[in-house]
């Protein structure tokens, strides 16, 4: 069998520990690949996991598993697909991090992999397609690995608790059923929803602010019956260039701990047009978390009140 090895290289502005931590941690991935909407951990140990990843490709949304080793030592991450779709007979490789002074480092993508049969056309589309997607990845990574770096101050993530003296499924039903938002919330004006893949949804909708106008937003939201909803938005309002939530459901002896956590990171350049020349990083954090708040919040009291009518 001819196993092909392939490198590519870029060059980041960023402290290669920093580098290192963004992609192996996974949790950061929203962040900095865009096409990521969510990834979980199926197993971990001391330096081994398998994880599972949600993301968009060419519009739609996918999912597979993916076997990692992490060695912080050396700044390298290996990893190997579980199932590979022909052409492709097995495929892997692995991101090494190599720093060049103290703000800046290179990050290497290997791959190695082999074409079912051999197959000569097979593996010319398989050098193609990674020679393609490495390059757009490595390009995308420098990007918001830089961006990520340099907004660490400007992302910030809370929460919004209520208590619910009713079942986790009923509470969760409730925020599962979007498409059902328009009749059930008061701030949703209207809403497109749809899940063609079973626990994988696209919501469009718009809301209503406080002062009456609406905002659009859309959503890939990754469902986990009945205790956990994932979702990364792609159409963001004005002060944000990133907003990942997770609605989570934990029963317990009196009833159900709903609560919604949010991850923002702050668009600076739009502050000013927004919300005045004189404000600052500190008002429209302050800003943002409110108006999600104040959501979050209606629509887990309405949880509440469907949650408790059923009991």
């Amino acid at each position: 069998m001819t196993t092909r090895q392939v490198e590519h290289e870029i060059t980041v502005e960023a402290p290669a520990a920093a580098v290192y931590r963004l992609i192996a941690e996974v949790e950061n991935w929203p962040r900095i690949f865009p096409p990521t909407i969510h990834v979980d951990h199926v197993e971990r140990s001391t330096g081994e996991e398998r994880i599972r990843i949600w993301a968009t490709a060419n519009g739609e949304a996918k999912n597979w598993t993916s076997r990692r080793t992490l060695d912080p030592e050396r700044l390298r991450i290996t990893f190997r697909q579980e199932v590979s779709t022909p052409p492709v007979a097995a495929m892997g490789g692995a991101w090494v991090i190599e720093p060049l002074s103290g703000d800046s480092a290179r990050i290497r993508l290997l791959h190695d992999y082999r074409a079912v049969d051999d197959d000569p056309a097979g593996l010319r589309w398989i050098d193609e397609a990674v020679d393609r997607n490495s390059r757009a990845e490595l390009a995308a990574l420098k990007t918001n690995v830089e961006l990520a770096h340099a907004a660490e101050d400007l992302t910030f993530s809370f929460e919004d608790t209520v208590h619910i003296t009713g079942s986790a499924k009923d509470a969760y039903d409730f925020v599962d059923e979007a498409g059902l938002w328009a009749e059930r919330l008061p701030h949703v004006a209207s809403v497109r929803f749809t899940e063609d893949t079973p626990g994988l949804q696209t919501l469009e909708m718009d809301t209503r602010a406080k002062d009456g106008s609406t905002h659009t937003t859309k959503s890939y939201r990754v469902t986990f019956p009945h205790h956990r909803i994932a979702y990364k938005q792609v159409t963001l309002p004005a002060l944000m260039t990133l907003h990942t939530g997770l609605w989570t459901f934990t029963e317990n002896e009196s009833g159900v701990t709903a609560t919604s956590q949010h991850t923002v990171t702050l668009d600076t350049e739009n502050i000013a047009r927004v919300l005045g020349p004189d404000a600052t990083v500190a008002d429209a954090r302050a800003y943002v978390q409110g108006a999600l708040s104040a959501n979050s919040l209606a629509t887990l009291g309405h949880a509440k009140d469907h949650a408790e009518k059923r009991r």
